[in-house]
């Protein structure tokens, strides 16, 4: 199982900032995304769905030879995960609790913010887990719906994006947060001008950085971590992506999202 592939999926594009990380944290592995990019807002529909949805994802994902898969999309952590846990033997990492646990052991007043899509604030997922270890702890939640098309579209640092970004968190900082969550894997992305707004004493937490952790200590415990014995000579990362609609578009992102272009090789799949 060494040499199986990390599968990694999406709702879109959003995903490919947890595939950084894991890259970056394991640099001899092979990943194989997938965007469903023809269904792609997951954040506004029903529970049933989502789980539809990504049932059919980690199905194909199967048939690429995963070992290990990661759901890259909170919207998906917090509606889906443990129905896929129960359907699906190979084992499967959220994005939510690895980003809970650390705000946790992070937070130094006891108030954590966190910020996400509608359905996963909705969900009270954070809450949940953030309360099951440590039930003291206060949570203070907002939905931001403008932030992942404002990130699609390349609006970073605009002054809109600015304008956006300050009216959704100006409730939280009134709540006297310490610790931000960025519940969205589109957040990391705007990471600069979220601190620039909260100001340096506030600490944001980027899930995909301990997505890639709990990735990398599950292979251990496992003994599926790839390493050097299993390179022959060549380029043993050779990651794949797929996406359900306009790899164009996704193909022109991914230097943003990933931080290189991947030269057009995203190849269009149906998973109905």
């Amino acid at each position: 199982m060494t040499k199986g592939k990390i599968g990694i999926f999406d709702s879109g594009v959003g995903g490919l900032t947890v595939a950084r990380e894991v890259i970056k944290l394991l640099p001899l592995e092979s990943i194989v995304y997938l965007g469903d990019t023809a269904r792609v807002p997951y954040g506004t529909k029903s529970s049933l769905t989502v789980t539809k949805f990504s049932a059919q994802a980690l199905n194909f994902l199967q048939t690429r030879g995963v070992k290990l898969i990661v759901i890259a999309c909170n919207t998906v952590s917090a509606l889906s995960l443990s129905s896929l846990k129960k359907n699906f033997s190979l084992p499967i990492v959220g994005v939510l609790k690895p980003g809970a646990e650390k705000a946790v052991n992070t937070t130094r007043r006891g108030v954590i913010g966190v910020i996400g899509t509608e359905a996963t604030i909705r969900s009270r997922a954070y809450p949940k887990i953030i309360k099951s270890i440590n039930p003291k702890i206060k949570v203070r939640e907002r939905s931001c719906p403008l932030l992942v098309p404002l990130v699609e579209e390349g609006w970073l640092k605009e002054k809109v994006t600015y304008s956006v970004v300050s009216f959704y968190l100006r409730p939280l900082l009134k709540k006297r947060i310490d610790t931000l969550i960025l519940g969205c894997t589109h957040y990391p992305l705007l990471k600069s001008v979220i601190q620039e707004i909260v100001g340096e004493k506030i600490v944001l937490i980027d899930s995909a950085r301990e997505v890639a952790k709990q990735v990398r200590k599950i292979l251990k415990e496992e003994n599926m971590l790839r390493d050097f014995k299993d390179w022959s000579g060549k380029n043993v990362s050779q990651h794949q992506f797929f996406v359900t609609d306009r790899p164009e578009k996704f193909s022109s992102l991914t230097k943003v999202f990933l931080g290189k272009n991947i030269n057009g090789n995203v190849q269009k799949i149906s998973l109905e």
